[in-house]
């Protein structure tokens, strides 16, 4: 059986001894002044040394205190450490999109998911940038495409891949209204990087235009989408991505025609995750958003 001396004791005399001073050390501990100094004299009275020398203006360590002293301190690091290592993580998932998804369609839904999850934190990264899961931290993808996308990665769909054609409602009227697909060669047509305009357009009109176009190119779907609420020409997009904008009425689909392409949505994530349970939870959230 260990012969320890009362903790609470042992506490006092530690901090007493690392501040060289009952009442910072009382402040550490939260107790006050007073009760340090008796906890000290009592473990003192218990060893039968004395531990400090009481000066008027502090304390100093005596040889047996010094050489108490040190191991104790020793001794307290390692419990404090260890009850840091038992004690849990934050769980936090990181996740990588490209920043027209994560502004239109992920951002929006997140506080839903924190309500749902309160236990587990979103890290959103968001990049046009491929992610990489070995050296980037990144636990779920969210890519725009076709799969697969790499060895290793199991990839489902989030969302329906038809894309349709969307404006402001303001270019549905005037002298040239846009309401039908053989409009659009009438109108500026937003681009962005994917390049789905020639296939949008054929496939509406039935065959390849035979007028110049008008366009204007933006870097992002979601820069296009923002044109095209500022009445500036028509946006291509999923429709996931402007639900709100059309229901709010700051964008319409003006005529009621849409293309099923390669460039639909996946979450992404390693077949063997680091976090498999907190992947898992996230990739079935995202998986259940309409």
């Amino acid at each position: 059986m260990r012969k320890i001396p009362p903790l609470n004791s042992l506490k006092a005399f530690e901090a007493s001894g690392r501040h060289l001073n009952f009442r910072m050390a009382a402040e550490e501990l939260g107790v006050t002044q007073g009760a340090v100094a008796q906890q000290v004299r009592a473990l003192e009275k218990q060893l039968k040394v004395n531990l400090f020398n009481r000066h008027a203006r502090g304390l100093s360590l005596t040889d047996q205190g010094r050489r108490y002293l040190t191991p104790l301190v020793r001794a307290f690091d390692i419990i404090a450490e260890a009850t840091k290592d038992l004690a849990p993580v934050d769980s936090i998932v990181t996740i990588s999109s490209t920043p027209s998804f994560a502004t239109r369609w992920l951002v929006p839904r997140l506080g839903d998911f924190s309500t749902a999850h309160p236990d587990i934190r979103i890290r959103l990264d968001a990049s046009n940038a491929l992610a990489n899961f070995q050296t980037d931290g990144v636990d779920i993808a969210i890519r725009q495409g076709k799969p697969p996308f790499g060895p290793g990665l199991v990839a489902e769909p989030i969302l329906d891949d038809r894309v349709i054609a969307v404006c402001h409602p303001d270019l549905t009227l005037g002298e040239t209204p846009m309401l039908a697909a053989t409009d659009l060669t009438r109108h500026v047509l937003l681009e962005d990087t994917h390049g789905q305009w020639p296939v949008f357009l054929e496939a509406a009109l039935g065959t390849p235009p035979t007028t110049e176009l008008r366009t204007m190119s933006f870097s992002q779907t979601s820069l296009a989408i923002d044109a095209a609420i500022a009445g500036q020409g028509i946006a291509l997009s999923n429709k996931a991505l402007v639900n709100v904008e059309l229901s709010n009425g700051r964008l319409c689909q003006p005529f009621p025609f849409s293309i099923r392409t390669e460039n639909s949505f996946y979450v992404v994530a390693p077949r063997a995750p680091r976090q498999p349970k907190l992947v898992e939870i996230v990739r079935e959230w995202l998986k259940d958003q309409d």
